[in-house]
């Protein structure tokens, strides 16, 4: 058989293809890529799904493991060459139940249905071997590699040593043989042991015949006396209830009266209340309720007092604060229209201006005076006064800047005053709008307390017209509530003396004639225990009798018993036989396997030997398995052979590998070229013994299509330029998934 192509919706995979090719194909791609995923796909294309494997711990059914993660349908298409036929398989699921159930098997390229093969024998059909041999042989994974027995692997070596046909299993056998011997006897069950019981039994009940008779004869005559003893009790039990049955009419009587009495009494409370107009109680719940929540509203005017006081308080110091302030009276905005008193501003004097001019006129004559010098004289008394005037403009110019300093303090502090007086204002005016609330607020509590109390008294005035206050009526309604408590007592009074009347008149009997009886020497509890105790003994008396009756009709006739164990003792001497024959099969049948074994295991050890030297380089020359496939491995040049546990990891895979293929070698039919598929088997080899591995599984690739899933480099950079060896890197398709 030769795979061209798979097309998978399963697990990750959502309908990639992956391409194979004849001989060696070395398939890289990473961990969690989908490796694992192709190899279960392959299985369960050529196989199926199991649909009723449940999940459990540790374990997870494949139909749930594999199922499509984009919650898509769990499809396949395998497109193969069986012969010389191509093939093409579709695996579908029309059920989420039964998953890959639906199979179609045609002819490619023709669409003609493949006669004969179905989803069931499609495997074994193209593979010539059942799952359980292909999986136990050319399927290998990292975590399977190891060997272990099955029946249909058995089968096949059968075959494969004897007469060829797959029909045959030491195990199935040894199973069915073993079944019979313990169906026979095991430990202390089975036929043997269940013949042995019933013969010792009825050995017992002949010996105790006799026994049961003499016990009988001594419980029946217990019966007897006991039941006498019964009769004299219950006849003083019944003198007991003829003397409290006039004791119950006695005190019938005296219920009947208290009834009376009672009922006699809550009417006349009752026609006293409707008399007086006592209110009912949910009334006077409802005023005694208005009346609690009075005391709650005054509580509420008090608090709103304090509080109206309170803000009286504030408001006053408010206005005691307003009035301190320059501009008590106005508004914010009535108070910075308000002018700002300055002096006024220094100017230049006229007196000057008018002065200057003569004093230089009389400075420039009297120096002409004095010099005769016109000219000069007027320059000098026109320097003077420019120098005077110069001299009192600066002098002007000095109180100007200081009249300007003074101004901008005074409209600092004018503004500071402002700001100062609109928050007192606004104080004021929060502190008045806070008081007049506090005002409404204690004025509404009071009027509602007034109209409160004005409502309850009208109401109590209906039934109390003395009450002329809210305490006089709360006395009033107490009382009231009195009235009705001593009511309702007296009626539940009248109701249970009633009811003891009625349950004396049930519990009575009728009149028989008799008034009075005589007191019983005893009294009723030491009859009755008397009695209970005589009645348990005769009920056990009587159950040992009717178990003793029992018995004696269970041993049936002696002589039938001692012909049922005679006839007992016949089917165990039989059974001895069969069981003694089944123990021969079985001796004779572990020695046929044995033989079976010992003709098998040479040529398998042998063809493992030559591949685990391949693959070690020379380093182990021979290999040996038990029937159990026990492996043990022989290192050139030592002729001490060494247990497959004494092993390292590496060595101990290359061991399982060498055995595998050797397997494939032996058990698969040759004529089919059974594809042999390996799941990251090489993981544990080093790079030698990885090189040395490939080498040899190219040499087998020859005879038989291999697809090796790595998630190492090494084997596409070990085969890169081979021709004869199909190199695919899978990792952009796992990128896809």
């Amino acid at each position: 058989m030769l795979i061209h192509r798979m097309t998978a919706t399963f697990g990750k995979l959502r309908g990639q293809t992956l391409e194979l090719k004849d001989g060696l194909n070395v398939l890289q791609a990473p961990n969690e890529s989908g490796k694992s995923t192709w190899c279960a796909f392959l299985i369960s294309m050529l196989f199926g799904i199991n649909s009723r494997e449940r999940d459990r711990a540790g374990f997870i059914a494949d139909k749930n493991r594999y199922a499509p993660w984009n919650g898509a349908s769990m499809s396949g298409r395998l497109e193969c060459l069986s012969g010389q036929d191509a093939l093409t398989l579709i695996r579908s699921t029309r059920r989420q139940s039964a998953p890959l159930g639906d199979f179609q098997a045609f002819y490619t390229g023709t669409g003609d249905a493949v006669p004969g093969l179905t989803g069931q024998t499609c495997g074994e059909a193209l593979l010539g071997v059942s799952r359980e041999v292909f999986e136990r042989s050319a399927f290998i994974r990292q975590a399977g590699l190891s060997i272990s027995q099955d029946a249909g692997l058995e089968r096949r070596i059968a075959a494969l040593i004897t007469s060829g046909e797959e029909d045959t299993s030491y195990s199935e056998a040894e199973i069915i043989l073993k079944k019979q011997l313990n169906r026979r006897r095991h430990n202390r069950t089975g036929q043997l042991p269940l013949l042995e019981a019933e013969l010792q039994e009825t050995e017992q009940q002949i010996a105790e015949l006799e026994t049961l008779e003499r016990q009988f004869l001594q419980a029946h005559a217990q019966v007897e006396a006991l039941t006498s003893q019964k009769a004299a009790l219950e006849a003083e039990l019944s003198a007991c209830d003829r003397w409290e049955s006039a004791q119950r009419r006695q005190a019938l009587t005296a219920a009947e009266t208290a009834a009376g009495q009672a009922a006699q009494r809550a009417a006349l409370l009752g026609r006293q209340i409707e008399t007086e107009h006592i209110p009912e109680n949910e009334m006077i719940g409802r005023l005694r309720g208005a009346i609690v929540n009075l005391e709650t509203v005054r509580r509420s005017l008090k608090k709103a007092r304090e509080d109206q006081s309170a803000a009286q308080t504030a408001l006053s110091q408010a206005e005691a604060d307003l009035q301190k302030t320059p501009f008590a009276g106005m508004t914010p905005e009535q108070a910075e229209q308000q002018p700002l008193d300055l002096s006024p501003r220094p100017r230049f004097p006229l007196w000057a201006i008018l002065l200057f001019p003569v004093l230089g006129a009389a400075l420039g004559f009297a120096l002409y005076a004095a010099l005769q010098d016109l000219p000069l004289s007027i320059g000098c008394g026109c320097g003077l006064a420019g120098a005077a005037w110069l001299a009192v403009g600066l002098f002007t110019g000095k109180r100007q800047r200081r009249w300007e300093a003074g101004a901008a303090e005074l409209r600092l502090q004018r503004q500071e005053a402002l700001s100062a007086y609109t928050a007192c204002y606004q104080a004021h005016q929060a502190a008045q709008a806070a008081a007049q609330a506090k005002s409404a607020a204690a004025d509404s509590l009071n009027n509602s307390l007034c109209s409160n109390e004005e409502g309850i008294l009208a109401e109590i005035h209906r039934f109390a017209p003395d009450a002329e206050d809210i305490p006089g009526a709360d006395q009033a309604l107490r009382t009231c509530a009195l009235r009705r408590r001593e009511l309702a007592e007296a009626e539940t009074a009248a109701r249970e003396a009633r009811l003891r009347y009625e349950l004396l008149v049930q519990q009575s009997p009728a009149p028989d004639g008799a008034e009075t009886a005589d007191a019983p020497a005893r009294s009723r509890a030491a009859i009755a225990a008397q009695l209970e105790d005589v009645r348990e003994t005769l009920a056990a008396a009587r159950s040992e009798a009717d178990r003793l009756t029992g018995q004696l009709h269970a041993v049936g006739d002696p002589v039938v018993l001692h012909s049922a164990a005679d006839h007992l003792r016949e089917q165990i001497l039989s059974l001895e036989d069969e069981y003694s024959a089944i123990q021969l099969a079985m001796s004779v049948l572990n020695d046929a396997n044995t033989m079976l074994q010992t003709r098998f295991s040479p040529e398998l050890g042998r063809r493992a030997a030559e591949i685990f030297r391949e693959l070690t380089g020379g380093r182990y020359s021979g290999v040996v398995l038990d029937r159990a496939f026990h492996l043990s491995a022989e290192p050139t040049g030592d002729s001490v052979y060494r247990d497959a546990a004494l092993l390292s990891a590496g060595a101990l895979d290359q061991l399982y590998l060498a055995v595998r293929l050797a397997i494939c070698d032996l058990v698969l039919p040759a004529e089919n070229a059974v594809p042999i598929v390996l799941d990251d088997a090489l993981a544990n080899f080093d790079d030698c013994r990885c090189a040395e591995a490939l080498q040899c599984l190219k040499a087998q690739a020859q005879n038989r299509q291999i697809l090796l899933f790595t998630c190492h480099s090494r084997e596409a950079e070990f085969f890169a330029g081979d021709g004869e060896v199909s190199v695919q890197q899978l990792t952009d398709m796992a990128g896809r998934v």
